[in-house]
Protein backbone atom coordinates (compact mmCIF):
# COMPACT_ATOMS: atom_id res chain seq x y z
CA UNK A 1 0.00 0.00 0.00
CA UNK A 2 1.32 3.41 -0.92
CA UNK A 3 2.21 5.52 2.11
CA UNK A 4 0.65 8.94 2.60
CA UNK A 5 3.60 11.23 3.44
CA UNK A 6 1.30 14.05 4.56
CA UNK A 7 0.06 12.13 7.58
CA UNK A 8 1.36 13.21 10.95
CA UNK A 9 -0.10 10.31 12.97
CA UNK A 10 3.33 9.39 14.32
CA UNK A 11 3.89 12.75 16.05
CA UNK A 12 2.89 12.21 19.69
CA UNK A 13 -0.22 14.15 20.67
CA UNK A 14 1.47 15.86 23.60
CA UNK A 15 4.09 17.26 21.26
CA UNK A 16 1.44 18.57 18.89
CA UNK A 17 -0.53 20.28 21.64
CA UNK A 18 2.43 21.90 23.38
CA UNK A 19 3.85 23.26 20.15
CA UNK A 20 7.42 22.45 21.18
CA UNK A 21 8.37 21.15 17.78
CA UNK A 22 7.83 22.27 14.25
CA UNK A 23 8.76 20.00 11.36
CA UNK A 24 10.01 21.47 8.09
CA UNK A 25 9.88 19.23 5.03
CA UNK A 26 10.49 19.80 1.36
CA UNK A 27 7.69 18.73 -0.95
CA UNK A 28 7.62 17.29 -4.44
CA UNK A 29 5.20 17.91 -7.28
CA UNK A 30 3.09 14.78 -6.91
CA UNK A 31 1.92 15.95 -3.47
CA UNK A 32 0.36 19.18 -4.73
CA UNK A 33 -2.98 17.85 -5.96
CA UNK A 34 -4.74 17.28 -2.65
CA UNK A 35 -2.19 18.74 -0.27
CA UNK A 36 -3.93 22.04 0.44
CA UNK A 37 -7.15 20.19 1.30
CA UNK A 38 -5.36 17.86 3.67
CA UNK A 39 -3.54 20.71 5.38
CA UNK A 40 -6.86 22.50 5.86
CA UNK A 41 -8.38 19.41 7.52
CA UNK A 42 -5.46 19.01 9.92
CA UNK A 43 -5.50 22.68 10.86
CA UNK A 44 -9.20 22.49 11.70
CA UNK A 45 -8.26 20.02 14.43
CA UNK A 46 -4.93 21.60 15.38
CA UNK A 47 -5.10 25.30 14.39
CA UNK A 48 -1.84 26.58 12.93
CA UNK A 49 -0.10 23.19 13.22
CA UNK A 50 0.83 22.91 9.55
CA UNK A 51 1.85 25.49 6.98
CA UNK A 52 3.29 25.28 3.50
CA UNK A 53 5.96 27.57 2.07
CA UNK A 54 6.07 27.29 -1.73
CA UNK A 55 9.20 28.17 -3.68
CA UNK A 56 8.34 29.48 -7.17
CA UNK A 57 11.33 27.56 -8.54
CA UNK A 58 13.62 24.74 -7.40
CA UNK A 59 16.18 26.16 -4.98
CA UNK A 60 17.71 23.05 -3.49
CA UNK A 61 17.71 21.43 -0.08
CA UNK A 62 19.64 24.12 1.78
CA UNK A 63 17.22 26.85 0.72
CA UNK A 64 14.20 24.64 1.45
CA UNK A 65 15.43 24.06 4.98
CA UNK A 66 16.21 27.75 5.33
CA UNK A 67 12.67 28.73 4.30
CA UNK A 68 11.20 26.29 6.79
CA UNK A 69 13.38 27.58 9.59
CA UNK A 70 12.44 31.19 8.83
CA UNK A 71 8.73 30.38 8.93
CA UNK A 72 8.92 28.37 12.16
CA UNK A 73 8.02 29.90 15.53
CA UNK A 74 8.43 26.98 17.96
CA UNK A 75 11.37 26.52 20.31
CA UNK A 76 12.68 23.51 18.40
CA UNK A 77 12.69 22.87 14.66
CA UNK A 78 13.25 19.59 12.87
CA UNK A 79 14.35 19.62 9.24
CA UNK A 80 13.33 16.38 7.54
CA UNK A 81 13.09 14.88 4.07
CA UNK A 82 9.52 14.31 2.98
CA UNK A 83 10.35 10.67 2.20
CA UNK A 84 10.61 9.58 5.83
CA UNK A 85 8.30 8.02 8.40
CA UNK A 86 8.93 8.83 12.05
CA UNK A 87 8.57 6.21 14.79
CA UNK A 88 6.37 6.49 17.86
CA UNK A 89 8.22 8.45 20.54
CA UNK A 90 10.84 9.83 18.16
CA UNK A 91 10.48 13.43 19.33
CA UNK A 92 10.78 13.14 23.13
CA UNK A 93 14.52 12.22 23.19
CA UNK A 94 15.20 15.09 20.81
CA UNK A 95 13.36 17.60 22.94
CA UNK A 96 15.01 16.39 26.13
CA UNK A 97 18.51 16.62 24.68
CA UNK A 98 18.02 20.10 23.24
CA UNK A 99 16.39 21.32 26.45
CA UNK A 100 19.49 20.16 28.33
CA UNK A 101 21.87 21.91 25.90
CA UNK A 102 20.48 24.46 23.44
CA UNK A 103 23.72 24.35 21.36
CA UNK A 104 23.14 20.68 20.54
CA UNK A 105 22.19 19.67 16.98
CA UNK A 106 20.70 16.19 17.13
CA UNK A 107 20.01 13.52 14.56
CA UNK A 108 17.79 10.46 14.87
CA UNK A 109 18.99 7.03 13.78
CA UNK A 110 18.01 6.21 10.20
CA UNK A 111 16.37 2.89 9.32
CA UNK A 112 15.92 1.95 5.68
CA UNK A 113 12.56 1.70 3.92
CA UNK A 114 12.91 -0.23 0.65
CA UNK A 115 11.56 1.89 -2.19
CA UNK A 116 10.01 -1.09 -4.00
CA UNK A 117 8.42 -3.01 -1.10
CA UNK A 118 8.19 -0.45 1.75
CA UNK A 119 9.75 -3.06 4.04
CA UNK A 120 11.76 -1.63 6.93
CA UNK A 121 15.34 -2.70 7.69
CA UNK A 122 16.62 -1.66 11.08
CA UNK A 123 20.13 -0.27 10.69
CA UNK A 124 22.88 -0.76 13.22
CA UNK A 125 23.97 2.22 15.25
CA UNK A 126 26.72 4.21 13.53
CA UNK A 127 28.32 7.65 13.39
CA UNK A 128 27.55 10.09 10.57
CA UNK A 129 30.79 11.08 8.87
CA UNK A 130 32.11 12.15 5.47
CA UNK A 131 35.11 11.66 3.21
CA UNK A 132 37.45 14.20 1.61
CA UNK A 133 35.00 14.62 -1.25
CA UNK A 134 32.66 15.94 1.49
CA UNK A 135 30.27 13.11 0.73
CA UNK A 136 28.50 11.45 3.66
CA UNK A 137 29.30 7.99 4.95
CA UNK A 138 28.83 5.90 8.09
CA UNK A 139 31.74 5.48 10.51
CA UNK A 140 32.21 2.94 13.27
CA UNK A 141 31.08 3.77 16.78
CA UNK A 142 33.83 5.31 18.94
CA UNK A 143 35.37 3.09 21.57
CA UNK A 144 34.52 5.63 24.27
CA UNK A 145 30.80 5.14 23.54
CA UNK A 146 31.13 1.34 23.47
CA UNK A 147 32.87 1.43 26.86
CA UNK A 148 29.80 3.10 28.39
CA UNK A 149 27.82 -0.15 27.96
CA UNK A 150 24.70 1.97 27.49
CA UNK A 151 22.93 1.54 24.16
CA UNK A 152 20.70 4.54 24.92
CA UNK A 153 23.59 7.00 25.34
CA UNK A 154 23.89 9.78 22.71
CA UNK A 155 26.82 9.44 20.32
CA UNK A 156 29.00 12.43 19.51
CA UNK A 157 29.39 12.69 15.76
CA UNK A 158 31.40 14.85 13.36
CA UNK A 159 28.49 15.33 10.97
CA UNK A 160 24.83 14.82 10.20
CA UNK A 161 23.18 13.22 7.19
CA UNK A 162 20.86 16.18 6.61
CA UNK A 163 17.95 15.25 8.91
CA UNK A 164 18.23 17.11 12.18
CA UNK A 165 16.56 18.93 15.03
CA UNK A 166 17.86 22.00 16.81
CA UNK A 167 17.00 24.96 18.96
CA UNK A 168 15.51 27.45 16.52
CA UNK A 169 17.22 30.48 18.02
CA UNK A 170 20.61 28.75 18.12
CA UNK A 171 20.32 27.98 14.41
CA UNK A 172 19.73 31.67 13.89
CA UNK A 173 22.79 32.58 15.96
CA UNK A 174 25.18 30.45 13.91
CA UNK A 175 23.65 31.50 10.62
CA UNK A 176 21.06 30.15 8.24
CA UNK A 177 21.86 27.31 5.80
CA UNK A 178 24.21 28.43 3.04
CA UNK A 179 22.04 29.61 0.16
CA UNK A 180 24.99 29.22 -2.21
CA UNK A 181 24.77 25.43 -2.00
CA UNK A 182 23.30 24.17 -5.28
CA UNK A 183 20.51 21.59 -5.66
CA UNK A 184 21.82 18.74 -3.50
CA UNK A 185 24.93 17.51 -1.70
CA UNK A 186 27.26 19.28 0.71
CA UNK A 187 24.66 21.19 2.71
CA UNK A 188 24.85 18.68 5.55
CA UNK A 189 28.66 18.88 5.80
CA UNK A 190 28.57 22.69 5.60
CA UNK A 191 26.15 22.88 8.51
CA UNK A 192 28.12 20.29 10.47
CA UNK A 193 31.40 22.17 10.16
CA UNK A 194 29.70 25.44 11.03
CA UNK A 195 28.08 23.94 14.12
CA UNK A 196 31.25 22.37 15.50
CA UNK A 197 33.64 25.17 14.58
CA UNK A 198 31.32 27.91 15.82
CA UNK A 199 30.38 26.69 19.28
CA UNK A 200 27.81 23.93 18.82
CA UNK A 201 27.79 20.15 19.11
CA UNK A 202 26.32 17.24 17.15
CA UNK A 203 24.92 14.01 18.56
CA UNK A 204 23.06 11.00 17.19
CA UNK A 205 20.28 9.78 19.51
CA UNK A 206 19.80 5.98 19.58
CA UNK A 207 16.36 6.35 21.18
CA UNK A 208 15.02 8.47 18.32
CA UNK A 209 14.49 6.53 15.11
CA UNK A 210 13.02 7.32 11.72
CA UNK A 211 12.47 5.28 8.57
CA UNK A 212 14.12 6.77 5.49
CA UNK A 213 12.80 5.80 2.08
CA UNK A 214 15.92 5.22 0.01
CA UNK A 215 15.35 6.60 -3.46
CA UNK A 216 15.86 4.47 -6.55
CA UNK A 217 17.53 7.53 -8.09
CA UNK A 218 18.02 11.19 -7.23
CA UNK A 219 15.32 13.29 -8.93
CA UNK A 220 17.15 16.61 -8.96
CA UNK A 221 19.16 16.38 -12.19
CA UNK A 222 20.37 13.79 -14.71
CA UNK A 223 23.96 14.45 -13.63
CA UNK A 224 24.59 15.83 -10.17
CA UNK A 225 28.38 15.85 -10.52
CA UNK A 226 28.72 19.56 -11.47
CA UNK A 227 26.64 20.63 -8.46
CA UNK A 228 28.44 18.25 -6.11
CA UNK A 229 31.85 19.55 -7.19
CA UNK A 230 30.76 23.16 -6.90
CA UNK A 231 29.27 22.61 -3.46
CA UNK A 232 32.31 20.71 -2.20
CA UNK A 233 34.68 23.48 -3.29
CA UNK A 234 32.45 26.16 -1.78
CA UNK A 235 32.42 24.39 1.60
CA UNK A 236 36.16 23.74 1.37
CA UNK A 237 37.00 27.37 0.64
CA UNK A 238 34.90 28.63 3.55
CA UNK A 239 35.60 26.08 6.27
CA UNK A 240 38.66 23.87 5.68
CA UNK A 241 41.47 26.45 5.68
CA UNK A 242 44.86 25.07 4.64
CA UNK A 243 43.40 21.58 4.23
CA UNK A 244 41.14 22.57 1.34
CA UNK A 245 43.63 21.04 -1.10
CA UNK A 246 42.43 17.59 0.06
CA UNK A 247 38.96 18.32 -1.31
CA UNK A 248 40.46 19.36 -4.64
CA UNK A 249 42.53 16.17 -4.73
CA UNK A 250 39.55 13.98 -3.85
CA UNK A 251 37.56 15.44 -6.76
CA UNK A 252 40.55 15.48 -9.13
CA UNK A 253 40.33 19.24 -9.59
CA UNK A 254 43.36 21.46 -10.36
CA UNK A 255 44.55 23.39 -7.32
CA UNK A 256 44.88 26.52 -9.44
CA UNK A 257 42.41 27.84 -12.00
CA UNK A 258 39.86 25.09 -11.41
CA UNK A 259 37.31 26.67 -13.73
CA UNK A 260 34.54 25.99 -11.19
CA UNK A 261 32.42 28.93 -10.03
CA UNK A 262 31.42 28.24 -6.44
CA UNK A 263 29.85 31.66 -5.98
CA UNK A 264 30.47 34.61 -3.70
CA UNK A 265 31.61 33.44 -0.26
CA UNK A 266 32.34 36.84 1.27
CA UNK A 267 29.20 36.86 3.45
CA UNK A 268 29.96 33.37 4.76
CA UNK A 269 33.56 34.32 5.55
CA UNK A 270 32.24 37.40 7.37
CA UNK A 271 29.87 35.18 9.36
CA UNK A 272 32.77 32.94 10.33
CA UNK A 273 34.78 35.95 11.45
CA UNK A 274 31.83 37.38 13.40
CA UNK A 275 31.27 34.10 15.27
CA UNK A 276 35.02 33.72 15.98
CA UNK A 277 34.88 30.13 14.82
CA UNK A 278 37.57 27.51 15.40
CA UNK A 279 39.96 26.43 12.66
CA UNK A 280 39.45 23.29 10.61
CA UNK A 281 42.67 21.93 12.07
CA UNK A 282 41.02 22.19 15.50
CA UNK A 283 38.03 20.30 14.13
CA UNK A 284 40.20 17.47 12.77
CA UNK A 285 42.09 17.10 16.04
CA UNK A 286 39.18 17.44 18.45
CA UNK A 287 36.12 16.22 16.56
CA UNK A 288 37.11 14.08 13.56
CA UNK A 289 40.58 12.57 14.02
CA UNK A 290 39.57 9.65 11.77
CA UNK A 291 39.84 11.92 8.73
CA UNK A 292 43.50 12.35 7.83
CA UNK A 293 45.05 15.05 5.63
CA UNK A 294 47.87 13.79 3.42
CA UNK A 295 50.84 16.08 2.88
CA UNK A 296 52.96 13.87 0.59
CA UNK A 297 50.89 13.73 -2.62
CA UNK A 298 52.78 15.32 -5.50
CA UNK A 299 50.89 14.00 -8.52
CA UNK A 300 47.25 13.09 -9.01
CA UNK A 301 44.51 12.45 -11.54
CA UNK A 302 44.29 10.05 -14.43
CA UNK A 303 47.49 8.31 -15.52
CA UNK A 304 48.39 7.22 -19.05
CA UNK A 305 51.11 5.25 -20.78
CA UNK A 306 52.19 7.09 -23.93
CA UNK A 307 51.92 3.85 -25.91
CA UNK A 308 48.15 4.40 -25.91
CA UNK A 309 46.77 7.66 -24.52
CA UNK A 310 43.17 6.47 -24.90
CA UNK A 311 43.43 4.15 -21.89
CA UNK A 312 44.07 4.99 -18.25
CA UNK A 313 45.06 3.11 -15.13
CA UNK A 314 41.88 1.83 -13.49
CA UNK A 315 40.98 0.22 -10.18
CA UNK A 316 38.86 -2.31 -11.99
CA UNK A 317 36.09 -4.29 -10.29
CA UNK A 318 35.39 -3.15 -6.74
CA UNK A 319 35.74 -6.69 -5.41
CA UNK A 320 38.99 -7.30 -7.31
CA UNK A 321 42.57 -6.36 -6.55
CA UNK A 322 44.08 -6.38 -10.05
CA UNK A 323 45.03 -3.07 -11.62
CA UNK A 324 43.86 -2.70 -15.23
CA UNK A 325 43.91 -0.22 -18.08
CA UNK A 326 40.55 0.90 -19.40
CA UNK A 327 39.18 3.52 -21.77
CA UNK A 328 39.65 6.87 -20.05
CA UNK A 329 36.44 8.15 -18.44
CA UNK A 330 37.77 10.25 -15.55
CA UNK A 331 35.60 8.81 -12.77
CA UNK A 332 37.02 7.97 -9.36
CA UNK A 333 38.11 4.42 -10.24
CA UNK A 334 40.75 6.07 -12.46
CA UNK A 335 42.07 8.52 -9.89
CA UNK A 336 45.74 7.95 -9.10
CA UNK A 337 47.70 9.65 -6.30
CA UNK A 338 51.50 9.51 -6.27
CA UNK A 339 53.29 10.25 -3.01
CA UNK A 340 56.70 11.75 -2.44
CA UNK A 341 57.35 8.67 -0.30
CA UNK A 342 56.76 6.39 -3.31
CA UNK A 343 53.24 4.96 -2.89
CA UNK A 344 50.62 5.00 -5.63
CA UNK A 345 47.03 5.16 -4.36
CA UNK A 346 44.57 4.04 -7.04
CA UNK A 347 40.84 4.72 -6.82
CA UNK A 348 38.82 7.04 -4.61
CA UNK A 349 40.91 8.94 -2.06
CA UNK A 350 39.77 7.73 1.36
CA UNK A 351 42.50 8.92 3.73
CA UNK A 352 41.12 7.44 6.92
CA UNK A 353 43.19 6.58 9.97
CA UNK A 354 42.81 2.92 9.00
CA UNK A 355 44.78 3.43 5.76
CA UNK A 356 42.18 1.64 3.67
CA UNK A 357 43.31 3.34 0.46
CA UNK A 358 44.46 0.90 -2.24
CA UNK A 359 48.19 0.82 -2.98
CA UNK A 360 49.81 -0.35 -6.20
CA UNK A 361 51.87 -3.43 -5.31
CA UNK A 362 54.51 -5.58 -6.98
CA UNK A 363 53.86 -9.03 -5.45
CA UNK A 364 57.30 -10.17 -6.64
CA UNK A 365 56.21 -13.62 -7.84
CA UNK A 366 54.02 -12.90 -10.88
CA UNK A 367 54.00 -10.35 -13.64
CA UNK A 368 50.58 -9.01 -12.64
CA UNK A 369 50.46 -5.85 -10.47
CA UNK A 370 47.93 -5.89 -7.63
CA UNK A 371 46.09 -3.38 -5.48
CA UNK A 372 46.15 -3.96 -1.73
CA UNK A 373 45.02 -1.93 1.31
CA UNK A 374 48.12 0.12 2.05
CA UNK A 375 48.45 -0.78 5.73
CA UNK A 376 48.06 -4.51 5.02
CA UNK A 377 50.51 -4.41 2.13
CA UNK A 378 53.17 -2.74 4.26
CA UNK A 379 52.60 -5.18 7.13
CA UNK A 380 52.82 -8.18 4.81
CA UNK A 381 56.08 -7.01 3.30
CA UNK A 382 54.71 -6.39 -0.17
CA UNK A 383 56.52 -4.00 -2.47
CA UNK A 384 54.55 -0.74 -2.51
CA UNK A 385 57.25 1.88 -3.16
CA UNK A 386 57.88 3.13 -6.68
CA UNK A 387 60.20 5.60 -8.38
CA UNK A 388 58.45 7.84 -10.89
CA UNK A 389 59.03 11.15 -12.56
CA UNK A 390 56.55 12.86 -14.86
CA UNK A 391 57.11 11.51 -18.37
CA UNK A 392 59.27 8.67 -17.09
CA UNK A 393 59.13 5.00 -16.11
CA UNK A 394 57.29 3.57 -13.10
CA UNK A 395 59.85 1.30 -11.40
CA UNK A 396 59.49 -0.59 -8.14
CA UNK A 397 62.24 0.35 -5.72
CA UNK A 398 62.69 -3.20 -4.39
CA UNK A 399 62.18 -5.46 -7.40
CA UNK A 400 63.49 -3.00 -10.03
CA UNK A 401 60.66 -4.12 -12.31
CA UNK A 402 58.67 -1.55 -14.26
CA UNK A 403 54.93 -1.17 -14.64
CA UNK A 404 54.38 -1.44 -18.38
CA UNK A 405 51.79 -2.40 -21.00
CA UNK A 406 51.74 -5.15 -23.56
CA UNK A 407 49.09 -6.49 -25.94
CA UNK A 408 47.26 -9.70 -25.17
CA UNK A 409 46.12 -12.15 -27.91
CA UNK A 410 42.92 -10.11 -28.43
CA UNK A 411 44.94 -7.00 -29.20
CA UNK A 412 43.99 -5.18 -26.00
CA UNK A 413 46.58 -3.66 -23.70
CA UNK A 414 47.20 -5.31 -20.35
CA UNK A 415 49.47 -4.30 -17.48
CA UNK A 416 52.60 -6.28 -16.65
CA UNK A 417 55.60 -6.02 -14.36
CA UNK A 418 58.77 -6.70 -16.28
CA UNK A 419 62.31 -5.60 -17.01
CA UNK A 420 62.08 -1.96 -18.00
CA UNK A 421 61.82 -1.21 -21.72
CA UNK A 422 61.71 2.58 -21.45
CA UNK A 423 57.93 2.91 -21.51
CA UNK A 424 56.88 6.23 -20.00
CA UNK A 425 53.85 7.47 -18.07
CA UNK A 426 52.23 10.84 -17.39
CA UNK A 427 49.91 11.80 -14.55
CA UNK A 428 47.23 14.44 -15.08
CA UNK A 429 48.13 17.02 -12.41
CA UNK A 430 51.32 17.84 -10.56
CA UNK A 431 51.70 19.98 -7.46
CA UNK A 432 54.45 21.79 -5.63
CA UNK A 433 57.70 21.84 -7.61
CA UNK A 434 57.55 18.21 -8.65
CA UNK A 435 57.55 17.30 -12.34
CA UNK A 436 55.79 19.72 -14.62
CA UNK A 437 54.29 22.79 -12.99
CA UNK A 438 51.14 22.94 -15.13
CA UNK A 439 48.20 20.55 -15.40
CA UNK A 440 48.16 18.37 -18.47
Amino acid sequence: MKQDPTKVRHIPQKVEERGFLQVCTWLTGELKVHLNEKIKLYNQKYPGLLKIIWHPERKGLAQAGNSGWEAATADVVAILDVHIEVSVGWAEPILAQIQEDHTMIVSPVFDNIHFDTFELDKYQQAVDGFNWGLWCRYDALPQAWIDLHDVTAPVKGPSIMGILAANRLFLGEIGSPDGGILIYGGENVELSLRVWQCGGKIEVLPCSRIGHLERHHKPYALDLTPALKCNALRVAEIWTDEHKYMVYLAWNIPLQNSGIDFGDISSRMALREKLKCQTFDWYLKNVYPLLKPIHTIIGYGTMKNLLDENVCLDQGAISGNTLIVYNCHGFSSQYVYYHLTGEFYVGQLIAEASDSDCCLTDPGKTEKPTLEPCSEAATNGLHIYWDFKQGGAVMNRDTKRCLEMKKDPSGSHVLVLQTCTKQVWEIQHTIRDWGQTNSQ
